[in-house]
């Protein structure tokens, strides 16, 4: 049997038990007032059967006394055993108002009774005349029984006249409680029924507009029902199939923008060398090394001349060649002293570089022109504006899963809104001066992510006065291959 044929069942059974408790209720008080009732009348039949009784034990004692035969004296003798019978129940009769009357009454039966043997006795003797005494005798006190009778009988109706109208005005009161008694059920069926039918269709409503917002492709709403019967269980199984939908979409969406990524991963990768120019050596730089280069070439022109041509050859050469290919940190960072080799001829003692190097870490594979913007970021910010120069700290160690790349330097430090911009990978506009804000480190970011496949490979820290720290986590072991990563040579 069903939850819900369960409910329909307990509602007829509660509309049969409230039924039978009134109908038994009715029933008891009913059988009260008719044995209140059938006990009145039988005191008033006993009571009027003894008058009568007594009457016809006169008239058969006199027959008898005239005609003694048998069937006379049978009928005396009957009355005395009816009269005899009736004293019993008229022993019962008292109460508290009437006690002494009865009491009274049934001596006088006694007397009767007694009387009568008295008569018969004196005839069986012939004592003729001792037996009209008695005859006498017993029919004055026939008379005075049936005057007692009339006089109870009257005490009677007195004593439950009352009675009779309570009981007529206890059923008054009972048609107006069972009045109230009918409005009352009446209204608590109509409660239950509400309630009942609430606990039906309020799941069904529920399953309607999920149903409904199912349709218009709103899978992201949970179907809660908190009933315990078969709408419950079927709310689970439609919670259950809008969860198995949403999570199969969810899948194709991310599978769809995991593609979308691997696109923008190969476009990005494979930029041209413009890109390239405009975003990691501007002709700022250029011009400034070239300018570096001839003032040396004329005040000296040797062998440090020669040594600063050939880094700037290979820097050159570096940037047009691995722009799309992947590269090993021993890479990188080879290209990075040669880039610090040129700034180094450049700003002479305004700039100071600390390397701190774990070469058990330099195989590890990056993007290439990942770590040049960078420092050439700090460069330009922390050496360049300041007169006094300044000191960039380079550091490479191993941090057991990962590789930990730190550049760091003591210049202003990096304001909170292009941190974000460029944590967020907005492409900042260049300045009047030539200088990008923040040059590059968008484009390294981007990049950085689409090779290692998390958002938080790259953290940048910079506050007003305390100068900029910049730290990569690049995992040793990657968990999604690149198709350009057999590219790199």
């Amino acid at each position: 049997m069903t939850n819900i044929q369960k409910k329909i069942w307990m509602l007829a059974v509660i509309v049969l038990l409230i039924m039978a408790t009134i109908w038994m209720s009715l029933t008891l008080y009913n059988q009260k007032m008719q044995d209140q009732y059938n006990n009145i009348l039988e005191r008033y039949l006993v009571l009027n059967e003894i008058r009568t009784t007594s009457q016809q034990l006169v008239t058969g004692l006199n027959n008898y006394l005239l005609l003694p035969t048998a069937e006379n004296l049978n009928s005396v003798n009957q009355s005395m055993q009816d009269i005899l019978n009736k004293q019993e129940k008229v022993a019962g009769f008292e109460n508290a108002e009437n006690e002494f009357a009865m009491a009274n009454y049934v001596n006088l039966l006694d007397s009767l009774l007694e009387v009568t043997d008295r008569a018969l006795v004196f005839h069986s003797e012939e004592g003729i005349e001792n037996a009209r005494d008695s005859l006498n005798e017993a029919t004055y006190i026939s008379n005075y029984i049936s005057d007692t009778t009339l006089s109870l009988i009257d005490t009677e109706l007195s004593t439950y006249d009352r009675l009779y109208r309570g009981i007529i005005d206890q059923s008054e009161k009972l048609n107006q409680l069972g009045l109230w008694l009918l409005l009352l059920i009446t209204f608590l069926l109509l409660l239950y029924t509400y309630w009942f039918s609430l606990r039906i269709t309020k799941p069904l409503e529920k399953l309607t507009r999920a149903a409904s917002e199912l349709s218009k492709g709103r899978f992201d709403l949970k179907i809660e029902v908190d009933s315990k019967d078969e709408m419950a269980f079927l709310a689970r199984m439609f919670e259950h199939m809008r969860t198995n939908i949403n999570k199969l979409i969810i899948e194709i969406q991310q599978k769809a923008q995991l593609e979308k990524e691997l696109q923008e991963s190969k476009l990005l990768l494979k930029e041209s060398q413009l890109r390239s120019l405009q975003s990691q050596i501007n002709p700022h730089f250029l011009f400034n090394t070239l300018n570096t280069v001839s003032k040396k070439a004329y005040l000296e022109g040797s062998e440090e001349t020669s040594d600063l041509l050939v880094s700037i050859a290979g820097l050159l050469r570096y940037n047009l060649k691995h722009l799309d290919k992947t590269m090993t940190l021993y890479d990188e960072v080879n290209v990075l002293t040669q880039y610090m080799s040129i700034q180094k001829a450049r700003f002479t003692d305004r700039l100071t570089f600390h390397t701190e190097i774990d070469e058990s870490c330099l195989h590890i594979e990056l993007p290439g022109l990942t770590l040049q913007p960078i420092v050439e970021n700090a460069v330009i910010y922390a050496v360049e504006p300041n007169e006094d120069g300044g000191t960039i700290w380079f550091r490479v160690k191993d941090s057991g899963d990962r590789v930990t790349v730190e550049i760091e330097d003591n210049g202003p430090g990096m304001p909170e809104t292009i941190i974000k911009k460029i944590m967020d990978e907005e492409e900042l506009h260049e300045p009047k001066n030539g200088h990008a804000s923040g040059i590059g480190l968008s484009n390294v970011v981007r990049r950085l992510r689409l090779f290692n496949g998390y958002e938080n490979v790259i953290n940048i820290c910079g506050k007003a006065g305390s100068g900029t720290k910049v730290t990569i986590d690049i995992l040793k072991e990657r968990g999604v291959a690149r198709d350009d990563q057999a590219a790199s040579g």
